[in-house]
């Protein structure tokens, strides 16, 4: 896969929702340091940068009962508390993030945000960078009754917009899950990530639109404009 030429470039949306870790800012670090401290404080091995970067994509409620077993609510506890700790102190937008959600915001497009991040935790990050004003709603992990891939995080995050999910809402996000939830949503799915991992979900689950970062959507949006 690679990036594709503005002259492919679809209609101009009527809405975009937003995955945040690692599509809108990098808090790999913070994550990791949580996860790797939970996995050793249950006798568990740590994760590399490789593995943890493939590996979390699912809400908390979903993965920690598949690696914590009955434990997982402890585990749980142990691991928000520690990312509490740190996660603000190296929470850094990405590249090109802020001049998207600026240029988006100039052109009256609606936007949101689903992510698997708990929504308390999700909506002091966003607030702390001062972007909530950009975001009609900000849907985390246990909002609603089923987290990512499901299409109801989706349809709250929409909500009182007046926008139906469809081919004119793209969902941008930077793993297979999130590509997954796209296509559960019907929603057009823009995968922002460089390299392309080597995820068999992502052939069951394909972009339509790829680019290695939030300047290439800028970019591409002020083209088509």
């Amino acid at each position: 896969m690679s990036a594709l030429a503005v002259k492919e470039f679809p209609a101009r949306p009527r809405a975009v929702l937003f995955d945040w870790d690692h599509t809108l800012v990098d808090n790999w670090d913070a994550i990791r340091a949580a996860l790797n401290f939970t996995l050793v404080s249950f006798g568990q091995q740590e994760w590399s940068v490789e593995e943890t970067r493939a590996r979390v994509k699912a809400s908390l409620r979903d993965s920690f009962p598949l690696l914590f077993g009955e434990r997982w609510e402890a585990a749980r506890t142990v691991f928000l508390d520690h990312f509490a700790a740190n996660h603000l102190e190296v929470l850094k937008p990405l590249p090109g993030a802020a001049d998207l959600l600026e240029h988006l915001a100039g052109q009256g497009i609606y936007m949101g945000i689903v992510s698997n991040k708990r929504g308390p935790v999700l909506r002091l990050e966003v607030t702390h960078l001062g972007w909530d004003r950009y975001f009609g709603r900000i849907i985390g992990a246990e909002d609603a009754p089923e987290d990512k891939p499901s299409p109801i995080p989706v349809s709250m995050a929409l909500e009182g917009s007046g926008i139906a999910p469809g081919a004119d809402v793209w969902f941008v996000g930077d793993t297979s899950i999130d590509m997954e939830c796209a296509h559960s949503a019907r929603c057009m799915p823009v995968l922002v990530r460089d390299p392309v991992p080597d995820d068999p979900a992502l052939t069951a689950f394909p972009p339509s639109w790829l680019a290695p970062h939030c300047g290439q959507l800028t970019d591409w949006l002020r083209n088509s404009a």
